[in-house]
């Protein structure tokens, strides 16, 4: 039976929009942000995108959410769509899980769900 990737999701995705930077040694991309979770992120593709040469590429994301306040998130590239990327963190510092971590935690609703996000993301580490 074949699961599709939305039946394995552990993390909800948060529609968000926020002004986002996304670089690769010396390429960076401002991109739309489409939606952002404990786990990754769903951007545009941007029009000057062109596939990584090298085979484990490490992305950096800057997600501004006012001011100074920004999340700062390493991924790899999880899945490439005609028009989206998929991006999948690896690494986030204490300060920008905390910011992402009340993004989600403001659009859940739900305490209960987001505790159980935390473990999963925990769990996976």
């Amino acid at each position: 039976m074949h699961t599709q990737p939305d039946e394995r999701r552990h993390f909800t995705r948060i529609a968000f929009d926020a002004l986002t930077l996304i670089s690769q040694e010396d390429l960076h991309w401002s991109v739309k942000l489409l939606d952002v979770s404990l786990k990754g992120m769903l951007i545009e593709k941007p029009l000057t995108w062109h596939p990584p040469t090298d085979p484990t590429p490490v992305f950096t994301a800057h997600i501004q959410l006012s001011g100074q306040t920004h999340i700062i998130m390493d991924m790899r590239l999880a899945h490439t769509e005609a028009h989206r990327l998929g991006f999948e963190c690896t690494r986030i510092d204490q300060g920008s899980i905390s910011h992402l971590r009340r993004v989600v935690e403001l659009n859940l609703g739900d305490e209960a769900l987001l505790q159980r996000e935390l473990k999963a993301l925990i769990s996976d580490q």
